[in-house]
């Protein structure tokens, strides 16, 4: 057998091997470049919403947000505390800078585009960033303020579903290296992608019920 026949059964055993792995490829990206989107959106839609009921309350001090509902659930209170403006501005302007860089990743991905891998870790980077303080958010909010902003937990599902699905396809793509004994750890991940955000929300809502449990006890009286 000729080395032009060995390159080309090999040429074309490669090739077969692309095709298969193909539509797995374009399934995962697709999944990322929805989820991009999505949470994007969304969290592009809470912050914008929070800026506007921000700017009416500095403008009229007897203002009440369209998200104060009772005494648990009230934006008003968590707005004129000084976490609500943790870097010095409002909180809010941080999700109106960030959010729509994540739409349009998102739809590039849904296009097509095979985005570099310095953009998935400045991403992954961003997206960490953001859990750290949404975790911090949550404390002060269950913790120190006692009370839940509704649309800033809107932000907490968006920012948390984007950093699990973000790390995971870095993972999946290698773009975040693992030892070759946790690839397995990351392919089961991968296949139970859902179990993730499911029990961050089921433990979120545990806490949520401890820590408001007096106030529940009373409204439901």
């Amino acid at each position: 057998m000729s080395m032009t026949t060995i390159e080309r059964r090999g040429h074309a055993e490669q090739t077969g091997v692309e095709e298969h792995l193909a539509p797995r490829r374009t399934t995962v990206d697709r999944a990322i470049g929805w989820i991009l989107t999505v949470t994007g959106v969304l969290g592009t839609a809470a912050a914008f919403t929070l800026a506007v009921e921000k700017i009416h309350l500095l403008t009229d001090p007897s203002y009440t947000p369209s998200c104060s509902i009772n005494p648990v659930l009230s934006c008003g209170s968590v707005m004129i505390t000084e976490q609500a403006s943790a870097f010095g501005f409002p909180n809010p302007l941080l999700g109106l800078g960030t959010f729509p860089v994540v739409v349009t990743l998102g739809v590039l991905v849904l296009a097509g585009v095979r985005l570099p891998r310095f953009v998935w870790l400045g991403l992954q980077a961003g997206a960490t960033f953001a859990l750290g303080f949404v975790f911090w958010l949550m404390f002060q909010s269950m913790y120190r303020i006692g009370a839940l902003c509704p649309y800033c937990m809107v932000v907490w599902v968006a920012v948390v579903v984007l950093f699990w699905y973000t790390t995971l396809y870095n993972l999946h793509h290698g773009h975040l290296r693992v030892p070759a004994r946790l690839r397995g750890a990351v392919d089961l991940a991968v296949d139970v992608h859902a179990v993730g955000p499911a029990l961050w929300l089921l433990v979120t809502v545990v806490l949520i019920a401890q820590a408001f449990w007096s106030q529940w006890q009373i409204m439901l009286a």
